[in-house]
């Protein structure tokens, strides 16, 4: 069993907090930029749309459009990564900085029951969701995410740290 240093899992909680608050940040900007490049005639906002190819399938049908055109990720992945954004941003206000704790699993079930219910329907031909609940299933998902990863990545590199020294 490795017992880490309280000060050093702090130090790399703070590290993962703020880099995971940036990197969600550009992402979902990125998301938004991307029909704004194209609406200006900036080819650089085709480049956008390639960066998120490999983890949407971007059908337009299934996107919300600004200026005309669809954005970067469809509703559902708009919803994750919003949500991951807002979950990122109230993570220190629920006191996780200060007493970091890894959420019961049953909050992450329950609030992955609403997207995996959703998905199997649809990709079962049950029913066919509209875009907005799509993002708001995304939405519900991705605010607990950040609850799960801010914490764990930071003990995985406390602990890769601790077992270097």
């Amino acid at each position: 069993m490795v017992v880490l240093k309280k000060k050093t899992f702090f130090k790399h909680l703070y590290w993962v907090y703020f880099l995971t608050l940036g990197l969600s940040l550009i992402i979902v900007a990125l998301i938004l930029l991307a029909p704004y490049l194209l609406s200006k005639n900036q080819r650089i906002g085709y480049l956008v749309y390639a960066v998120f190819a490999p983890f949407c399938h971007q059908s337009p049908e299934r996107c919300f459009f600004l200026w005309g055109y669809p954005l970067a990720v469809c509703g559902r992945c708009t919803g994750i990564y919003l949500g991951f954004l807002l979950g990122t941003l109230i993570y220190p206000l629920t006191g996780a900085l200060a007493r970091p704790v890894i959420p019961r699993v049953s909050y992450f079930l329950l609030c992955s029951l609403p997207i995996s219910l959703d998905t199997l329907g649809n990709f079962s031909h049950f029913w066919s969701t509209p875009i907005w609940g799509r993002w708001a299933t995304g939405l519900i998902w991705g605010l607990i995410l950040p609850f799960y990863f801010i914490y764990g990545l930071s003990e995985a590199i406390s602990r890769k740290s601790h077992s270097s020294t």
